[in-house]
């Protein structure tokens, strides 16, 4: 029981280091469940160019165990994960979500007890007053089970809009402050 908290050392991966993960993989070989990432456009944007030239406004929710889990913020200090069912963003979170695409990003050996307290033990840091449209959304958590569940990334061009509204503070003081975060 104690093991899987053994190998998440208070999740030190997502201190703001891009190191692999990979210790905190799982040593068992029995099970092999895949981890899939699942891609929304948000609103109709990128239908009109903005992903062709690599700047899209997406997001996602790691699917395992035929459960999509995804972040979103709120005004409160306790967790911003939530889950769906898979690919239904555009139902249960509005008609500004619509279904792009799935990516199976690899496979864990984690057991879905064992994955239902790694989305607790990531609902610490990703709470829902602690969202930010650029620095802390979906697509960082997406990355950061990813990188737990199977030690893989997820695609770089998911989240390329929001690392360069943030490498460009003009362009984030242009964003209406209550897109930015929940508060």
């Amino acid at each position: 029981m104690n093991m899987i908290f053994n190998r998440l050392p208070w999740l030190n991966c997502f201190n703001g280091r891009r190191e692999s993960c990979e210790e905190l993989l799982p040593l068992s070989e029995y099970n092999r469940e895949p981890v899939i990432l699942n891609v929304y456009d948000l609103f109709n944007v990128n239908e009109f160019g903005a992903a062709r030239i690599g700047l899209g406004i997406f997001h996602t929710g790691i699917q395992v165990y035929d459960k999509e889990y995804t972040y979103g913020g709120h005004s409160y200090s306790n967790s911003g994960i939530f889950e769906i069912m898979p690919r239904t963003a555009e139902i249960e979170l509005g008609e500004h979500f619509h279904y792009r695409e799935s990516i199976q990003l690899g496979y864990t050996q984690f057991t879905r007890d064992e994955v239902m307290r790694i989305v607790e033990q990531l609902g610490c840091q990703f709470t829902g007053n602690s969202y930010h449209l650029t620095s802390n959304n979906c697509n960082h958590f997406s990355d950061a089970m990813s990188r737990i569940l199977c030690g893989q990334q997820i695609p770089k061009w998911i989240n390329r809009l929001a690392y360069f509204i943030d490498c460009v503070p003009f362009l984030q003081r242009c964003l209406p402050t209550e897109w930015m975060s929940p508060m």
